[in-house]
């Protein structure tokens, strides 16, 4: 575990101390691809998640940590790739023989992948790596099959938040130090921040290039519903034509056209939310916590003036991230030497103090509540790395970190990306007409998604 925001890959890699205590000296025939068996027994590994050269620094210390793996495991030899899965390609290099021994997917693949029998079942090697248990059981089940099979380790995750203007909340004779729980909270803050004169927006939203649909689903997660549902027969259908998408729409509907909260100018899509936010004219909108840093860094905004909250309503957060899992055509050795790799990479709580030093040393944020995959003495470990390191305003994160425990995490739904497309058309016909007619839009998108997923 990186300590940084898996949503925007940033990697910097760990120090060695006491992972010695992972070694594992392992040797076996070869089988996968990409894989092979020295005469003296050493295992060959690929794997993949390298930084790019246009990345030099933590390509650097992810090299200098394999080199300092191999040190540890004499008997196994790190061949790493660039990239992650590619779910285009997947198919295509597991026939051929491309694939890693070890492969970073995003919580969206593994069931996918378990269904197929295109990633290995590593159950019977858990017991090799303890510090596995640390890691939160919710992040665990996802890539676990419906009899508690595991078939791979998560690396990182997110959720949403409420990223807000904490400058203008002062402003606006808010406490900066309770953000709106609550949907109806968020409209009435977002009058008040709006009435601060012309140009200031209350509260922004998203409705196009895929990011509409994204932060509907989100908003539709926190209300307790759903963008997609599971059938009893495997396959899934559309679930938003219903009185929860028409309450996230009619909320969109009134804060825009009835308050003025939204600002005129719309369409937007990613970098505008965050432009507006540094340039201290947004007072509030849905995001992740690596959200922060960026403003900062791109947009010039202060980072003492941002603040972060839960997702209003909280009854679920759309929430994300990745891991590994393993090649089905890896032998049993392979499979043991890639885990070791990953665990001492990815999955070590000695590590995670001098992860966070090594951090700040590189001028990367450090204090963000996520990713945070760890549970007990190791979520204990990270707390106090955090404190003692941080290069960020960790108190203005304190809303989120109370409450986010308590909030449901909800996955991304089956072909995301194509149903975030349909649905950035209902998100943008009711930001832009204020006579549009949600229950006609999220009946056409309804029968869209359905015809997506019925593709699967």
């Amino acid at each position: 575990m990186t300590g940084f925001p898996a949503g925007s890959r940033a990697r910097i890699a760990l120090a060695v101390t006491a992972a010695a205590g992972l070694t594992l000296v392992v040797s076996g025939c070869g089988g996968s691809s990409g894989s092979s068996k020295s005469a003296d027994g050493t295992v060959t590994i690929t794997v993949n998640d390298m930084p790019a050269k246009t990345d030099p620094v933590n390509r650097k210390i992810f090299l200098d940590d394999v080199a300092a793996f191999e040190k540890l495991n004499p008997k196994i030899k790190v061949t790493p790739h660039e990239g992650q899965m590619d779910p285009q390609t997947f198919s295509t290099k597991l026939a051929g023989g491309q694939l890693e021994n070890a492969f970073y997917v995003y919580y969206t693949d593994p069931a996918g992948l378990i269904a197929k029998h295109q990633a290995a079942d590593i159950t019977p090697y858990l017991s090799k790596f303890p510090a596995v248990n640390q890691v939160k059981p919710e992040l665990r089940k996802v890539f676990q099959d419906d009899k508690g099979h595991t078939y791979g380790l998560p690396e990182g995750n997110y959720s949403m938040g409420l990223v807000y203007n904490r400058a203008l909340f002062k402003q606006a004779g808010l406490d900066p130090d309770r953000p709106p729980t609550t949907w109806d909270e968020v409209r009435a803050d977002a009058k008040k921040i709006a009435a601060l004169g012309k140009g200031y927006v209350g509260y922004g939203d998203y409705s196009k290039s895929n990011t509409g649909g994204w932060h509907f689903t989100a908003e539709m997660y926190s209300r307790g519903g759903d963008v997609a549902k599971q059938q009893s027969d495997g396959t899934w259908k559309a679930d938003f034509d219903n009185a929860t998408g028409r309450a996230v729409l009619q909320q969109l509907h009134d804060m825009r056209w009835t308050d003025g909260s939204m600002g005129q100018r719309q369409l937007l899509e990613w970098a505008d939310l965050l432009q507006m936010m540094g340039a201290g004219k947004l007072g509030m909108y849905l995001a992740t916590s690596d959200n922060i840093p960026t403003i900062a860094a791109q947009y010039k905004g202060d980072p003492k003036d941002y603040g972060l909250g839960p997702i209003p309503g909280g009854k679920g957060t759309l929430a994300g991230g990745g891991g590994f899992m393993f090649n089905p055509k890896d032998t049993p050795e392979q499979i043991k030497a890639a885990m070791a790799w990953i665990t001492f990479k990815y999955e070590n709580p000695d590590r995670i103090e001098l992860g966070a030093q090594r951090a700040a040393q590189a001028k990367q944020p450090v204090g963000l509540p996520e990713p945070n995959i760890w549970t007990g003495a190791a979520a204990q470990a990270k707390t106090a790395a955090d404190t003692k390191y941080a290069n960020v305003p960790v108190a203005n994160y304190a809303p989120f970190q109370k409450t986010i425990a308590g909030i449901p995490l909800v996955l991304e739904p089956p072909k995301a990306q194509q149903i975030y497309a349909v649905l950035d058309t209902v998100m943008a016909k009711v930001l832009t007409d204020k006579n549009a007619d949600a229950g006609s839009l999220l009946s056409n998108a309804s029968k869209q998604v359905d015809s997506l997923l019925a593709a699967q």
